[in-house]
């Protein structure tokens, strides 16, 4: 059950300066949105949260003041791992709203990373769990309880990171008890007070939608139904969750006097990993690898990708987000019911310009999470005999894990002056590059003595339509070539969390028979990256050309210029 629809829609300023774009997720009483400062030309996450009609004058105040206490705090307690808050807008006569406005964190809500990839077996989600529970027993110190966990309130980070969002946000809106029903405790859904053991109780409802692909009970539709299933239904017992089952029944003990303690908790989740880590304190969450933490594709060569609730004191501190790494793998499995309570959207983005025969843009700061939509009815169908049949991009292979990881053997991370990086075969450099008046580019690296490369081609005037981009753009330039054939449809997808299309084809060059993918992406503002991968035809489907192709999606980082 989300707002309602008299709040406001794309494309509208929040405080005359906050222009709206695309729902991240909903909840009762709260949306968070993509959007943009149009004072700075920045992506912004903005977080709406209704306050309750007739609502005293103060009402913004008090809340504000819970946020800020939390902000402050955790921002003390895990520095490196908080993203910075740029203000807080009370529009309360406008919307009825408290505003927050975050720094975008490259990462994908939980409930979008499950439907995307499916489900987590349970050595990976016991390692999510426990940097979970580091940062809850984190605030559990400092006597802060979080009381909203939910699939929308956890962002999977790119490079193996979660962050914890909404922070403060408890109570602070119009929602009876929690704003995701179905992951409320027991105590909360009967109107109780609670304290820690509500958030141990949503780190087990976290850890059975990981492995399980739902909520211990499902969502009624109307959150009072919703409450009534889950003081009274049994709880079911897991049927994926293997050895996590253990951690998972005594997180989610109806009494809370009986539910696992944060130590128990930490005890069960590290015999999933066969770790001893019982005796253990609780590790500060971590910062990102370098390079990756709050991006911004405006300044210096940083870069974005998606949105993440967060937040850090500041003058006017509002909301708070705590990173720990976190094991982010790609596990096959359905698990689409896991965003039945965090409902993710993409936002629009942008793609290369007209007439230069590039696809549409890919920038970002985080692994391609998402395979490609079937085709709508942009899309079109194949053109050509499909001499080869179409073959989706492959997923990223998994995050490293709580001890590190590394590029694949023989690859090495390349950062271009222009402003993007991306991790390329040894021995491979910039071979070509080619400018326009008007900013854009296109840089190509590849080996003299090796018959495949890979294009980056940056533009500043695009469509808002990615399909269309490749299909009234690109396609009619390629036509022109000697031996094109499309291969498949042109697919509509997600890519960092912005519009996006994919397109192969064949053709020749200098008289050899290539296979090109090509992904565009928007960022917004007519602007866009497109990488295009092209090797010859006979070799497309080898592991180590597949490999790289999985190395270039999930390494691409990029940034306006």
């Amino acid at each position: 059950m989300g707002m309602a629809d008299t709040g406001p829609t794309a494309n509208e300023l929040v405080a005359g300066r906050y222009r709206l774009h695309e729902v991240v997720h909903r909840e009762v009483n709260r949306v968070c949105w993509y959007g943009e400062d149009t004072q700075y030309a920045r992506p912004r996450l903005l977080t709406q949260t209704q306050l309750p009609p007739g609502a005293p004058r103060d009402a913004a105040g008090h809340a504000l003041a819970g946020i800020t206490y939390a902000s402050e705090v955790m921002g003390v307690r895990c520095p490196s791992g908080v993203a910075n808050v740029i203000d807080v807008v009370d529009v309360t006569e406008e919307f009825g709203s408290l505003w927050t406005v975050v720094e975008w964190i490259d990462g994908v809500p939980l409930g979008e990373f499950l439907e995307q990839h499916g489900l987590l077996d349970p050595v990976r989600a016991a390692r999510i769990g426990l940097d979970l529970l580091d940062v809850l027993e984190a605030a559990h110190e400092e006597g802060i309880v979080h009381g909203e966990l939910s699939p929308g309130q956890v962002f999977v980070r790119d490079h193996g990171g979660v962050v914890v969002a909404g922070y403060g946000l408890a109570g602070a809106g119009t929602a009876a008890r929690i704003g995701a029903p179905a992951y409320a405790s027991p105590e909360q859904a009967r109107g109780e007070p609670y304290g820690e053991p509500a958030d141990l109780w949503g780190l087990g409802a976290l850890l059975h939608t990981m492995t399980e692909g739902r909520p211990p009970f499902r969502d009624r539709g109307r959150p009072e139904a919703t409450y009534k299933a889950i003081v009274r239904l049994p709880l079911r017992t897991p049927r994926r969750a293997g050895p996590l089952a253990e951690a998972v029944q005594g997180l989610l003990h109806k009494d809370p006097y009986e539910r696992l303690t944060g130590p128990e908790a930490r005890a069960a989740l590290g015999r999933v990993l066969g770790e001893d880590v019982a005796d253990l304190p609780p590790a500060p969450p971590r910062a990102a690898p370098s390079g990756h933490a709050s991006m911004d594709p405006v300044e210096g060569g940083r870069n974005l990708n998606r949105a993440a609730l967060a937040g850090v004191a500041a003058v006017a501190a509002v909301a708070v987000a705590v990173t720990a790494l976190a094991l982010t793998g790609d596990d096959s499995g359905t698990g689409s019911s896991a965003v039945a309570d965090a409902t993710a959207s993409r936002p629009a983005g942008v793609l290369p310009s007209a007439g230069d025969g590039n696809g549409p843009g890919a920038p970002g700061s985080g692994p391609a999470t998402a395979s490609p939509a079937p085709s709508d009815s942009r899309s079109g169908s194949g053109s050509g005999s499909g001499s080869a049949p179409a073959t989706s991009p492959p997923r990223p292979s998994p995050s490293p894990s709580r001890t590190g990881g590394a590029l694949p053997d023989g690859f090495r991370v390349h950062t271009a002056p222009e402003g993007f990086a991306v991790a390329l075969p040894e021995g491979w450099q910039r071979l070509d590059t080619g400018r326009a008046k008007d900013g854009s580019y296109r840089v190509v690296f590849g080996d003299g003595g090796d018959p495949r490369n890979l294009a980056v081609t940056y533009s500043t005037r695009v469509g808002s339509d990615p399909v269309a981009v490749w299909r009234d753009t690109v396609e009619p330039a390629l036509r022109r070539g000697p031996g094109y054939d499309r291969v498949g449809a042109i697919r509509a997808t997600t890519y960092q969390g912005r519009e996006a299309a994919d397109m192969e084809w064949v053709d020749e060059t200098d008289g050899t028979r290539v296979r090109t993918f090509g992904r565009g992406f928007l960022l917004g503002g007519g602007e866009g990256f497109s990488l295009r991968w092209t090797t010859p035809d006979a070799d497309w489907d080898t592991k180590a050309n597949q490999r790289a192709l999985k190395t270039f999606l999930a390494t691409f980082r990029g940034s306006r210029s």
